[in-house]
């Protein structure tokens, strides 16, 4: 089996220098969502979607699978 991991994500947010308050103000990030990544859980391909919009870039750049 394979786990999800977002550490691409904090990768990307420290790159780009925006901090997860600034995610939940962009007002498309709500606190439900940034809790299932801080927890590394599934999300939907819509707030995928709805990240790499916000952030210019690709899934690559949020998420990674890992081996358990």
């Amino acid at each position: 089996l394979m786990s999800i991991s977002y550490n691409p994500l904090w990768s990307t947010l420290n790159n780009k220098g925006i901090t997860k308050y600034n995610l939940l103000q962009s007002g498309d990030i709500d606190k439900r969502l940034l809790s299932a990544l801080r927890n590394n859980r599934s999300i939907t391909m819509y707030n995928l979607e709805k990240i790499c919009k916000l952030l210019d870039c690709t899934p690559n750049d949020v998420i990674e699978f890992i081996d358990k």
